[in-house]
């Protein structure tokens, strides 16, 4: 006789895969470990041998979340995302969806900047201390500016975007008192 306690193989899941979940909290940690780095380090005297720890380990973060979002973003594509007991209306499911999609883009964006300006302005690029990311640009001023530009107002974004996303899950699940914090825990 079958256990009834146990969820059938056709019931949804409503809540991410522990994989994705892992991941998620991970980069969340990652990614704002490295936004508080790189926003205090940009108080620091340039040059100073505070600044330049700070600045090795928030390009260390940044290359984390890179390599991380390269298992992240197939997980996504394989597994989707789970079912809700109730769907969100329709200005919450694409307000969420383009929120999505927003953090994706800069959470590639972000680190590829990162390394472009480091890369094309002839500075290290560490990995905690461990080894060195091969440099695969060539000494490029120009380069360096541009993706130090798009590296700074793509900062700026992910505030927004990671404060937005924040706020949205705590009012879904404080306010509406709905599934949506509930499907990443």
């Amino acid at each position: 006789m079958p256990n009834t306690t146990e969820a059938s193989s056709d019931t949804p899941t409503l809540r991410y895969r522990p994989s994705q979940r892992i991941l998620h909290w991970t980069m969340a940690i990652v990614i704002i470990s490295a936004l508080g780095l790189g926003l205090y380090c940009s108080y620091l005297v340039p040059g100073s041998a505070l600044r330049r720890g700070l600045l090795d380990v928030h390009k260390s973060l940044g290359m984390t979340a890179l390599a991380l979002i390269a298992i992240r973003l197939p997980l996504r594509f394989s597994f989707g995302e789970p079912a809700y007991r109730q769907p969100l209306d329709a200005l919450n499911h694409y307000a969420a969806r383009g929120v999505h999609i927003l953090l994706y883009g800069l959470m590639i964006l972000m680190p590829l900047a990162g390394y472009t300006t480091s890369a094309a302005g002839g500075h290290d690029l560490p990995w905690f201390g461990l080894f060195q990311w091969p440099n695969l640009l060539p000494l490029d001023k120009p380069l360096e500016r541009m993706a130090a530009e798009i590296h700074e107002y793509g900062a700026y974004c992910l505030y927004a975007i990671v404060s937005l996303h924040v706020v949205a899950a705590l009012w879904h699940h404080l306010f509406r008192k709905d599934e949506v914090l509930r499907r990443m825990l």
